[in-house]
């Protein structure tokens, strides 16, 4: 983690936030989103003045007037003006984005490196070249600050890891056989949707439901996923219900007797944090930064299971076990209680960001 000077907290510093558009959008939920609003919403009430600007565009791969748009909020900034921006906004545009960096202090935001999830090398290039012209890079994990180092060679200690928080939550129940299995990601091949449904239809003889809760953000896969679930007979067993946030997410996590998260990428994994602020316990792929957001006990105990990443036996394995072990079952959800009170809350998060801004801006 990058060292930072012992700078106060100022009261009333002047901050401009670039944001995608739609980040309030309960039609488009995701963990950026969710991020950026937290973070924004705790420097103010933390005393900081901040402006946002929400610039449209279909980002990371804008057109002419997104990036026209982008470039007028950035010129419209005072010089040495102070700058959050969404790494999703700025990655992929060094363009406007490194000409900026000369004369405005710049920290990018990054939830997920372009280049992680591309390895095309004009991509990482554009990248690298953003992220090298910014005064700082915040990021949700360790992973990721250490992967931004190996790949693009950025100084550690421009790069600062703050994790996501977690909300106060109500403890779920849970069901007595543990039945009720829960997956929050947007439908997406990267989240592993598909692996699950693999998964799933080798364990046909246990009783379970499982609700895959998040946004139809690619059509085509979706409908793909709906249609190889009727085939496997699994289409009373296995929902789609579409993206829930607010007062629906948490009725859902309520329900919930265990988290399945099967992404194939992951830099963080908030959801994970939401159940185990429930004490659900969590079966995941062990990839990106998910083992972090895991974490385990002050004993050592993990409060779940973690599985290669894309290996559907191996899924179907922990499940079943899962399932059948009663007493594998009373100790997950233990231990998932046990980690719930070390989780880090949202001031904390807000806390490490504003000490990067104040270390930026002066």
């Amino acid at each position: 983690m990058g060292e930072l000077r012992a700078v106060p907290v100022t009261a009333h510093r002047k901050l401009h936030a670039i944001l995608p558009a739609g980040v309030d959008d309960p039609a488009t939920p995701s963990g950026g989103n969710v991020y950026d609003r937290r973070v924004c919403d705790g420097l103010r009430a933390a005393g900081w003045s901040v402006e946002e600007v929400e610039v449209p565009g279909s980002w990371p791969q804008p057109g002419p007037r997104a990036l026209d748009r982008l470039a007028r909020c950035l010129n419209a900034v005072p010089d040495g003006g102070l700058v959050l921006i969404d790494g999703l906004v700025a990655c992929a545009n060094p363009e406007v984005l490194v000409p900026a960096g000369r004369r405005l202090r710049l920290a990018t935001l990054l939830h997920l490196p372009l280049g992680v999830a591309c390895e095309d090398e004009t991509v990482r290039r554009r990248e690298e070249a953003v992220l090298s012209s910014c005064a700082a890079t915040l990021t949700s994990s360790r992973w990721t600050r250490d992967w931004l180092a190996r790949t693009y060679g950025i100084d550690p200690a421009k790069v600062h890891v703050a994790a996501p928080g977690t909300d106060r939550a109500e403890l779920a129940s849970g069901s007595p056989y543990g039945g009720e299995l829960l997956c929050v990601a947007a439908l997406t091949p990267e989240k592993g949707h598909d692996i699950l449904l693999e998964a799933l239809s080798e364990i046909v003889d246990l009783g379970w439901r499982c609700s895959c809760v998040g946004p139809r953000r690619e059509p085509r896969f979706a409908a793909d996923l709906r249609r190889r679930a009727e085939q496997a007979g699994l289409g009373d067993r296995l929902g789609f219900p579409g993206p829930r946030t607010a007062r629906a997410l948490c009725a859902a996590y309520a329900a919930a007797d265990l988290l399945v998260l099967p992404s194939r990428l992951e830099t963080y994994g908030m959801v994970v944090g939401e159940a185990l602020a429930r004490g659900i316990p969590v079966i995941a792929s062990e990839v990106g930064g998910v083992p972090e957001a895991l974490g385990s006990t002050r004993h050592g105990r993990r409060p779940g299971l973690l599985v290669p990443a894309g290996d559907a036996p191996a899924l179907a394995a922990a499940l079943r076990r899962w399932l059948e072990d009663d007493g594998w079952r009373t100790t997950l959800r233990r231990a998932a209680r046990e980690r719930r009170a070390s989780l880090p809350g949202w001031d904390q998060t807000t806390d490490r960001v504003a000490r990067v801004l104040e270390a930026v801006a002066a």
